[in-house]
């Protein structure tokens, strides 16, 4: 199995054949999910779930896998939260960042939504009745109530350049759907669309957060500047991720 592993291209081949025996219920099971992650899918598709900050987060068949990066994305959301703070996942994908927030704080009113209803169904499995997970277009599925509201706003919007997509990993590029990867042909079209309309949501003094890469940070930056939020650059060099804050006036 290691051997199997290791020829398809499995990087740590014995920690992987670890986790699928101990997914698997009998043999005819394990060479099933071996079958499976040989062929190419990606190892927590396989698994049915991911680890991120120290959860399992569920994950199914064409959904969206949460990176370690993204850690560091969840961790700026929850130190900005407190007590009854109003969260909002866009771009939510399986959740996993919304379930970061509500494992460190139970206490706030968190929203989730994602365009893609796998993604949703995913979310709504990982964050049962302790959230609001809706499907829509990004501020479209959110409730008319929560404008000027949010404290905290969190995307994790694609920001892959539509070019640069068939250069990404085959794990990646077959597995996971276009609309979590392709950013459009500057990879800052959704991030653009959040930036606009955060001021709207924003309450006093709220920040929004979005993912992207080292490269596109100033970008990114320009974008929610223009919007008239205080734009920061932060960067996490242990997992290579950055993130970008926009701040509203108090």
């Amino acid at each position: 199995m290691v051997a199997a592993l290791r020829a398809a291209g499995c990087v740590f081949a014995e920690d992987e054949a670890a986790l699928l025996q101990q997914a698997a219920g009998d043999r005819g099971e394990l060479a099933e999910l071996v079958r499976q992650r040989v062929t190419g899918l990606p190892l927590e598709q396989v698994l049915g779930w991911a680890q991120f900050c120290g959860l399992r987060i569920s994950v199914a068949p064409g959904v969206f896998v949460p990176r370690r990066r993204t850690e560091f994305l969840a961790e700026q959301a929850i130190a900005l939260t407190s007590p009854g703070s109003v969260v909002v996942e866009l771009c939510c994908g399986a959740g996993a960042v919304a379930a970061a927030v509500l494992a460190a704080r139970p206490d706030v009113e968190l929203h989730a939504a994602d365009v893609d209803p796998a993604a949703v169904a995913c979310a709504a499995a990982n964050l049962p009745g302790a959230a609001s997970v809706a499907r829509g277009d990004l501020y479209f599925a959110l409730p008319a109530r929560l404008r000027g509201r949010v404290e905290v706003l969190v995307a994790n919007a694609p920001y892959v350049p539509t070019g640069e997509v068939g250069l990404m990993p085959p794990e990646a590029r077959l597995h996971e759907p276009a609309v979590a990867l392709d950013g459009g042909a500057d990879g800052l079209a959704v991030q653009q669309r959040v930036a606009a309309d955060a001021p709207r949501w924003l309450a006093p003094g709220g920040t929004v957060l979005i993912e992207t890469s080292r490269r596109q940070a100033p970008h990114t930056a320009e974008l929610l500047t223009a919007a008239g939020l205080v734009s920061r650059v932060l960067h996490c060099e242990e997992r290579d991720a950055t993130v970008v804050s926009g701040s509203a006036p108090s």
